[in-house]
């Protein structure tokens, strides 16, 4: 028993430096905040590109405007969190995660499979949204984790 070591004696083989959470989790915003920017701008001007969706136009106006101005709220709620407004910055980034989940969820019900009358139908759509609709659901999660997680805090 005298000659084992302690698993806290054990020194790791690679020494990788950690960066700080709210660097990293920077560093996550500029992907998913650029994806919505081109999503948001797709959309534009709103006149012309709502008749192909059935939808009404203030729905199209606000997730037009929504996806634009959720992707700027994530980059400026992340930069205000840094070191001096840390609580508007946390309060600006859940806002925008809300608004990211928000769309995403109409974006999916939208373009899921309007076979919705029957439970087998509902989860072939399921199955087909999960399996082949991969860019809004993974925006859907990107926008539920800045919405719950809100801004990463520094270590002291």
């Amino acid at each position: 028993m005298e000659n084992e070591k302690a698993i806290s004696d054990v020194k790791p083989l690679f020494n990788i430096p950690k960066v700080p959470a709210p660097i990293a989790q920077f560093l996550l915003r500029v992907p998913i905040s650029i994806l919505f920017l081109q999503q948001g701008f797709s959309k534009l001007p709103v006149a012309e590109t709502v008749a192909g969706f059935g939808l009404p136009y203030i729905v199209w106006w606000f997730v037009a405007y929504g996806e634009i101005g959720s992707a700027i709220g994530l980059i400026i709620g992340g930069l205000l969190g840094f070191k001096y407004l840390i609580g508007l910055g946390d309060l600006i980034t859940r806002f925008s995660g809300i608004t990211m989940t928000c769309i995403m969820t109409g974006v999916i019900w939208v373009t899921a499979s309007p076979d919705l009358q029957s439970m087998n139908g509902f989860f072939q759509s399921i199955k087909m949204v999960l399996l082949y609709d991969y860019l809004h659901v993974s925006l859907y999660f990107a926008g539920l984790y800045f919405a719950l997680a809100g801004n990463a805090k520094w270590n002291s």
